[in-house]
């Protein structure tokens, strides 16, 4: 074989070999055709997502769109507001972390504080009935037990010996004497004797006797003692207080940031001091609906059961009357939207980072609700099955604010023959009542309010086609107004999202109005706002969309009352 013939077949091998590689690779086959003399290509960037860069071609790694070059001199794709983008090395140091946005109940474990006291419905304080002087004291001391029926002290009183003498007589008389001796039975009983002690009176009492016997009337303990032996009496005097203390009362102190998670029957595990290592469980039997302003709480009721218990020293209460209780109540919500507490921060405004992907992370502000032991309950600002920074939230804020304070300000720029040109009364008149009609609408969508939404249009309407009528002979707001007539004609809408879109709408060329107008004097109280979430708002709606407010607070029009102060002011 003549070297000719070799050289022809390397030269048909190589040739082959190139073309098999560019049809495996048209990219590279694109990336040579590029013209020497033209700009030189930085980098590639996909438009929908732009912290996905490349410094050759290809596509998206999240939507799957070709990326597109970006030239020498040219800006590139820009993120949402506080974008922050971080390399593969620099999430690995920051240790950031990330977690799913899920639907579960939000779980809060309760601490509350108390004090054990008696049963209300079974405490009693007995007086004296009659005047007299007592003779003997069977129970002198507090804490002392007593059972129904039990005597506590023998009672000298004349008006009460005539009042038993009187009714035995009468049990000697003649049977038609009936309703007189009944009538005596129930001043006895008024005096203070009980029924079982005015039946056995023909028995137990003599003409000679000078005392009678105070009676406990129910079995508890006596925790107050105010006469002693010897001491006169006087109509009402307090003598004795009872206590059953075979169910306590365990009364809860609840303030008002804790009151929305109980419940009647909701069960609670009971610790004290003075019950060192024991545990009770039992349930909440009652809330006070008495609301105290001064303490902001209420008190929350638990009934424990406290029988007498046998000790070397004798029977003893388990529980002691007005000891120090703490009291663990677990609950639930019912299943919603939940994200780790350690995701949200919260200086005024609360926000999650979002992980985007390739290292992107998007900062969301949050509408929260409740607040559990580990986790909290989002009511707007994510969706679920979305991934939130649970560590390292703090690293990534502090590099948005430092990108917001390195990022270049821009100038603003001045159209010429526009800003500072004065309005005549009547011109600055019509501008004022199509900017009201205009915040009507807008306040109709801050509000929820369709009907209020549908029902300012037609005059919406009128108001622009007078402002254009107006500003006929001013030539320097004529832009701005073939901007305002399309726009303002908006359509009545079926729902929310649908007029939400019409106002989109409308908003863009009257924001454009506003920047013009805010320069003059008699509109310098005009606020511009702006929402970085917008593109949650309505189909097709852009990432971040702003709007004019006749004054403050911010009212947001795209969301309404689920996140209703959303948004920035606009600077000019």
């Amino acid at each position: 074989m003549n070297a000719s013939r070799i050289l022809w077949i390397l030269t048909v091998g190589i040739a082959a070999t190139l073309g098999w590689y560019l049809g495996r690779n048209p990219g590279s086959a694109t990336a040579t055709k590029t013209d020497p003399s033209g700009p030189k290509i930085l980098y590639y960037q996909s438009s929908m997502h732009p912290w996905i860069k490349s410094d050759r071609p290809g596509k998206c790694t999240i939507c799957g769109m070709d990326l597109a070059p970006i030239f020498e001199g040219q800006a590139g794709f820009t993120g949402a507001e506080g974008l922050v983008t971080l390399s593969t090395n620099s999430i690995t140091v920051s240790h950031v972390q990330t977690s799913p946005v899920v639907r579960q109940p939000v779980v809060r474990t309760l601490q509350l504080n108390g004090s054990v006291d008696d049963d209300d419905s079974r405490h009693r304080i007995l007086s004296a009935r009659v005047e007299g002087r007592i003779e003997r004291l069977f129970v002198n001391f507090t804490g002392a037990e007593v059972q129904a029926g039990e005597p506590l002290a023998l009672i000298y009183s004349p008006s009460l010996l005539t009042a038993v003498r009187e009714y035995l007589a009468l049990l000697k008389g003649p049977a038609g004497a009936g309703p007189i001796r009944d009538a005596a039975a129930l001043r006895l009983a008024q005096l203070g004797l009980l029924p079982s002690q005015i039946e056995s009176l023909p028995r137990t009492f003599s003409d000679t006797n000078l005392t009678l016997e105070i009676l406990s009337p129910m079995t508890g303990t006596v925790v107050g003692k105010t006469v002693f032996e010897g001491q006169a009496l006087t109509v009402g005097q307090p003598l004795f207080e009872l206590a059953d203390f075979d169910t306590l009362w365990l009364k809860l102190q609840v303030y008002e940031n804790d009151l929305g998670w109980l419940r009647p029957g909701q069960s609670v595990e009971i610790t004290s001091p003075s019950l060192p290592g024991l545990v009770l469980t039992n349930a909440i039997t009652f809330i006070d609906p008495n609301f105290n302003a001064q303490t902001r709480s209420t008190l929350a009721r638990v009934e424990i059961p406290n029988p007498l218990e046998s000790t070397p020293t004798g029977p003893r209460r388990r529980i002691q009357h007005r000891v120090l209780a703490e009291a663990r109540v677990r609950v639930a919500s019912e299943p919603t939207l939940t994200v780790p507490r350690s995701a949200v921060l919260d200086s005024g405004q609360p926000l999650a980072y979002v992980e985007l992907g390739n290292g992107a992370y998007e900062p969301r502000p949050l509408l929260l609700g409740l607040r559990g032991d580990r986790d909290v309950e989002v009511k707007s600002g994510l969706a679920e099955g979305e991934r939130v920074v649970t560590q390292g939230a703090l690293l990534l804020d502090a590099q948005a604010q430092l990108h917001q304070l390195v990022r270049p300000q821009a100038t603003p720029t001045t159209p010429p023959s526009t800003v500072g040109q004065d309005l005549t009364p009547e011109q600055a008149t019509a501008v004022a009542d199509f900017l009201k009609r205009a915040d009507a609408v807008r306040e109709a969508l801050s509000s929820d309010a369709l009907a209020d939404f549908n029902a300012a249009l037609p005059e919406l309407h009128e108001q622009a086609d007078r402002l254009v009528r107006t500003l006929t002979n001013a030539p320097a707001w004529s832009e701005a107004m073939a901007r305002i007539v399309p726009a303002s004609h908006l359509d009545p809408a079926p729902d929310l999202e649908s007029a939400r879109k019409e106002f989109h709408r409308l908003s863009e060329p009257v924001v454009g109005l506003g920047r013009l107008l805010r320069p003059l004097p008699a509109f310098a109280t005009l606020k511009l706002y702006e929402c970085p979430m917008t593109r949650r708002a309505f189909p097709g709606a852009p990432p971040k969309a702003a709007w004019l407010q006749l004054g403050g607070p911010i009212r947001n029009p795209y969301f309404g009352a689920d996140m209703l102060d959303c948004g920035v002011e606009v600077r000019p």
